[in-house]
């Protein structure tokens, strides 16, 4: 242990967890590269837990964020109006809303996605009047203590010290294929005998990343729409990780067709890893009274200006149709290297989010095949029931010489394993 590694061992809690697999102190990062202080070079295919869609320190975005602090822009705001948040709230409605046919009114909760979970559930509650929220098995929505009531992780939720309520968990639709789950949600809420009480929305990923990378299909999505307007139900979908073109999309909703009544979004919203959230739903649910939801940060406009600029990099380089590109280099490199292999290890996703599942093998074989990544300069991380799921998230902007050498990484580290 270097002695800065000491630093962190002697004075930081021990809540500290990625660092624990990755035991390196970083000291760069650029594009798709993390830099050590003894300068060992990684590939990073986790991406900031999906913050940094756009690559590390993109010029385009950085650069747009110094010229404004260089000119003695507007830091810390609040909820009061700023030219740069006006720049924001317009590029987003003109540019990404309008085009999509998406009329919503813009909330900025505060910096975190848990933040705008936890705002859409109050507003959800709020204008139906209910307290449950129907969320599914295997969902992650945040760590506070009304998203962690909906999150599923066992671990997490112990961790909270107090009874989680208001929400009923209904299995996700891969869980149980015989079972039609939208017709399950559908019996209990028509049964008076059902003993759950009528949720006031119900909340979904379009693809559950921390559950293991399953993709839920556009038909069950577009069903779960129609059910929630059939039993007066607010549809909820959480953006957060898989928003801003991960899957091939800039919202992940998009390929179902749907429009949901709220939606939330972090992480990449933010640009390059700026703190930022929001929260958008229709206007006709836009009933809070002023101040009623607020967080000192939810005016942190270098955020706001970074978030512009990541739009506009989005759009001028055509991110959307280079990630599905991408994801098709992802898919066949899945494909060639899992066969040859021989092994038995499932894979799904889209765009550029993709699981390797190892639940037919030992518990833990996945935090090893992580480590051997690790140890071969790619930094990955895990997901699934028991962390059984290794999971890519490359930044969208990854060229695809190094798509493939960290592929080619991949591979060669589940070979190391001795399956």
């Amino acid at each position: 242990m270097s002695q800065n590694q000491k630093v962190f061992e002697t004075y930081e809690s021990e809540v500290r967890s990625y660092c624990r697999k990755f035991p390196t102190i970083f000291k760069t990062a650029k594009g798709s590269i993390l830099t050590d202080v003894d300068g060992k070079d990684y590939i990073d295919f986790f991406c900031g837990a999906g913050s940094v869609n756009y690559g590390h320190n993109n010029d385009y975005i950085k650069n747009s964020v110094i010229e404004y602090l260089q000119n003695d822009g507007i830091v810390h705001s609040l909820d009061m109006f700023a030219e740069s948040k006006a720049n924001f709230i317009e590029y987003f409605q003109e540019n990404i809303l309008k085009p999509r046919g998406l009329d919503y009114k813009i909330m900025f909760p505060g910096p975190t996605g848990a933040n705008s979970i936890e705002s859409a559930l109050k507003l959800a509650r709020k204008v139906k009047k209910r307290n449950n929220i129907f969320a599914l098995m295997g969902c992650f929505h945040g760590m506070t203590l009304g998203a962690l009531s909906l999150t599923t992780d066992e671990a997490a939720r112990k961790g909270a010290g107090v009874s989680l309520e208001n929400c009923t968990h209904i299995p996700a639709p891969y869980m149980f294929p015989e079972l039609d789950t939208i017709k399950y949600m559908d019996t209990i809420l028509s049964d008076d005998h059902s003993g759950i009480d009528k949720p006031a929305a119900l909340i979904v990923e379009t693809t559950q990343a921390e559950g293991g990378i399953y993709a839920l299909s556009d038909e069950w999505l577009q069903r779960a729409a129609e059910l929630c307007k059939k039993h007066d139900m607010l549809f909820i979908i959480d953006e957060i990780q898989v928003g801003c073109a991960r899957t091939g999309t800039f919202f992940a909703f998009e390929r179902a067709g749907i429009k949901p009544d709220i939606f939330c979004m972090a992480k990449s919203i933010g640009g390059m890893g700026m703190p930022f959230a929001l929260t958008l739903f229709k206007p006709e649910l836009d009933i809070w009274s002023p101040g009623e939801h607020n967080g000192t940060f939810r005016g942190f406009q270098p955020a706001m200006v970074a978030a512009k600029a990541g739009l506009e990099f989005m759009l001028n380089n055509n991110i959307e149709a280079e990630t599905r590109r991408k994801g098709a280099i992802v898919e066949e490199c899945l494909k060639e290297g899992i066969a040859k292999s021989g092994l038995d290890l499932p894979y799904r996703g889209l765009g550029l989010i993709w699981g390797i599942d190892f639940a037919k093998y030992p518990a833990g074989t996945a935090k090893r095949a992580s480590k051997a990544c690790y140890e071969r300069g790619l930094v990955i991380e895990l997901a699934g029931r028991e962390d059984c799921v290794l999971k890519l998230m490359p930044a969208l902007t990854t060229d695809d010489e190094t798509l493939k050498k960290g592929m080619a990484i991949i591979f060669d580290a589940i070979a190391s394993l001795g399956l």
